[in-house]
């Protein structure tokens, strides 16, 4: 499996990408950087990436789990409940494609905020 580093301001996290198209098309185009906008306790952003959904793509995600939003051309983490959201569940505007996964603890992004800058980098 593929590992990156997720760098948001004083945070950085280590995630794994599944082995998936779209998993490849997001570790094709590293490293990215852009800004991030938050919904809920979800962080996303854009990317250079265009995928349609997949066999991994769910409407309801797992804390820690990383997304790629067709819909937005986005990348998402999920460290809890959206908007959207019904109880505890994590659920993300529209379905997402499981893409990866992060790697300890997840409640860390709570502090980046909207606007925050953000980087995807490989780590080899």
């Amino acid at each position: 499996m593929k590992k990156i580093r997720i760098v948001a301001g004083d945070v950085s996290a280590v995630a794994e990408l599944l082995d998936s198209k779209t998993s490849e098309d997001i570790w094709d185009a590293l490293p990215i950087e852009n800004t991030v906008s938050t919904w809920g306790e979800e962080i996303y952003f854009d990317i250079p990436v265009k995928s349609t959904l997949d066999e991994t793509a769910k409407e309801v995600v797992g804390k820690g789990d990383l997304g790629y939003w067709p819909t937005g051309n986005a990348f998402c983490i999920f460290f809890g409940p959206t908007p959207a959201s019904e109880g505890d569940e994590i659920r993300p505007a529209s379905a997402v494609n499981i893409v990866g996964r992060v790697e300890g603890d997840v409640e860390i992004f709570k502090s980046v905020r909207d606007g925050a800058n953000i980087k995807l980098e490989r780590i080899e």
